[in-house]
């Protein structure tokens, strides 16, 4: 795997495991997707960033509700982030 793409996963991983359930946090999520993550967007096949893309706008919808009011749960939404980051490494791999 490319080192450039694995310290990009790694920064995700890094940004979930300091996720503070907070709208700070998935603007730093949203500013590494668009800025953080161009090695890693030019390895993985299209689809990845489409899904990566789809779960962020939840987590951007579930960050403007208290949890109970909102329709994504966030710590479902970071679960599936933890499974696209893991798929990604088993595909560079």
């Amino acid at each position: 795997m490319d080192a450039s793409a694995q310290a990009e996963l790694a920064r995700l991983e890094q940004l979930l495991d300091n996720w503070g359930h907070s709208p700070a946090d998935v603007q730093g999520l949203s500013v590494w997707v668009e800025t953080g993550c161009l090695t890693l967007r030019a390895a993985l096949p299209p689809r990845y960033m489409v899904v990566l893309h789809d779960v962020l706008d939840r987590l951007q919808s579930s960050a403007l509700f208290a949890e109970e009011s909102c329709s994504f749960s966030q710590q479902d939404l970071l679960a599936n982030l933890r499974i696209w980051a893991r798929r990604a490494q088993e595909t560079l791999a």
